[in-house]
């Protein structure tokens, strides 16, 4: 054992951490585990008062700083030396509230500086705490500045949020309650990678108490800090970071915890955001608890792993790191996670203008269920469809979907990993169209398999449709927006009671809806 590994076990067996954290539980996941052929726990972190980890360093790190300030009035210096007059860090996230919660048990005076771009709920919870919030500046780096001058100015501590021995050394307890709770067959821990502290700590401890287990890092794809680093032998600088998952948006990694990383981690896995979004929803299926994007980092990257190696009949334990997610961010994880699940399609298919084509294209897909269909008319010979399309079988499967659809005679785009359709063309799919005569319908039936394919049916080849939009929300019922072009046809208003008159059927005109006139008609 090197001397760097064995200095930190010492630190992490005496570190003191549950003054404020719990030991949390290891949690079976019965069904993902049945899913990926290999057993999957879940370290619970997001359970501790503050729902993140962050708490264990952060703690460990002010008591120790405490502590030695004490020991440095009783010393030989005559015991001049002042107490600590307070501490100061700068976060947006997670660690506020750890250093907010350490600092309120130790009675010190805390004073945390936040980018003004934080959500009110972060702030919130770390004046709850009784920390001082201090908003400044519109990013990150402008809330360090701010805070290490405010530090110099007022003779107050600054709290690293990873790159400290003591902070490395809270987090590593984290590994000795695994090791304590899962004495039994283990292959790999996964662990979230932002600066480094979590791996770090889990890492050397991992490797001192049982080295044959492998400790797997995971950061996304976007802030891969750590993976550069390991890669390059030495700590690099990223340009930018994505922000997706901002627990562990850091552009560079620490120096103590990319050299004990550098000693003890096996390796980085790389994920995706799409994939993070599964694994949050994997999670809440399994715990009914919803976590962070950085939170379900790990999972995430276990189930790249076994895709990627194939491995099965394993037993992984993957740190569920943190549950402080903003509720406005559940749409967007909702949207990508079954694409990272590999359950959805999203294609652009090319048809015949004409009535009946969207039924016949439908009737194509199979018995799928469709979660989008959009469509705005295009000129009188082709019509250019936007589909998202629920599939069972991955990768295999959404390839033989396209396949089948180009042998059936349909130009198809496979529009999955297409970033810029899923952020913003499928929400745009629409546009002004100079048809005098068309008439805009809103329905209402209920929802199941089939479903779309039914209501299409029921319209019919007697009209033209000229816009098209169907999302399935996941709700009771399922809810269309369509354009017909009246021109030549008889009898339109009949529609309105021909396909309300079956049990569940709404139907209402909306052609002089306010919202149509400005961005549809």
């Amino acid at each position: 054992m090197s001397t760097l590994l064995e200095g930190y076990i010492r630190r992490i067996l005496s570190a003191r951490v549950y003054d404020v954290a719990k030991e949390t539980r290891l949690h079976d996941a019965p069904g993902l585990s049945a899913r990926i052929g290999n057993r999957v726990l879940l370290k619970r972190e997001d359970e501790q008062s503050i729902f993140s980890f962050k708490c264990r360093g952060a703690f460990n790190r002010i008591h120790n700083l405490v502590k030695a300030r004490a020991a440095e009035g009783n010393g030989n210096d005559g015991g001049n030396a002042q107490p600590i007059a307070g501490v100061i860090a700068a976060s947006a996230g997670n660690h506020a509230q750890g250093v907010a919660l350490a600092a309120g048990k130790l009675d010190l005076k805390a004073i945390i500086v936040m980018p003004r771009t934080t959500p009110p709920i972060k702030v919130d919870a770390v004046r709850a705490l009784g920390a001082e919030a201090v908003l400044f500046g519109d990013d990150f780096d402008s809330a360090l500045k701010e805070a290490l001058r405010l530090a110099d100015e007022r003779g107050l501590e600054f709290i690293h949020p990873f790159d400290a021995e003591d902070t490395i050394a809270g987090q590593g307890t984290v590994a000795v309650e695994i090791c304590r709770q899962h004495p039994g067959e283990l292959d790999a821990v996964f662990v979230p990678v932002g600066g480094g502290g979590l791996a770090a700590g889990v890492s050397a401890y991992m490797r001192y108490l049982r080295p044959e287990v492998r400790t797997i890092g995971v950061e996304p794809v976007d802030a891969a800090s750590m993976h550069a680093a390991l890669a390059a032998d030495e700590r690099v600088v990223l340009d930018e970071v994505g922000l997706f998952a901002d627990g562990v948006a850091v552009r560079q990694v620490g120096a103590a915890t990319f050299e004990l990383c550098r000693e003890c981690l096996d390796h980085v896995v790389l994920v995706t955001v799409d994939e993070m979004s599964a694994a949050i929803k994997d999670i809440f299926t399994e715990t009914r608890t919803l976590v962070e994007p950085a939170g379900a980092l790990a999972l995430a990257g276990l189930k790249r792993h076994v895709r990627d190696t194939g491995e099965a009949g394993k037993t992984y334990i993957a740190v569920s790191s943190g549950a402080n997610i903003n509720f406005d961010r559940l749409r967007h994880v909702a949207e990508r996670a079954e694409i990272g699940e590999s359950r959805e399609a999203l294609l652009a298919a090319t048809i015949a203008e004409e009535p009946g084509s969207f039924r016949r294209f439908c009737e194509a897909l199979g018995r799928r269920s469709i979660t989008e269909f959009n469509y705005r008319y295009h000129d009188e010979k082709r019509a250019v469809v936007f589909a998202g399309v629920e599939i069972e079988g991955g990768n295999e499967e959404r390839e033989q979907l396209v396949g089948s659809l180009a042998d059936a005679g349909y130009p198809i785009e496979d529009l999955t990993d297409n970033d810029t359709a899923k952020l913003h063309v499928r929400h745009m799919i629409g546009g002004r169209a100079s048809l005098e005569n068309e008439r805009l319908f809103r329905f209402r039936f209920p929802e199941r398999p089939g479903a779309l394919l039914g209501f299409l049916t029921r319209i019919g080849e007697r009209y033209s449709i000229t816009l098209f939009h169907y999302r399935n929300h996941g709700a009771a019922y399922g809810r269309v927006l369509v354009g017909i072009d009246t021109q030549g046809v008889k009898g339109v208003s009949d529609i309105l009671g021909e396909l309300s008159s079956e049990p569940g059927f709404h139907c209402e005109e909306e052609s002089s809806n306010e919202a149509y006139r400005l961005f549809l008609a």
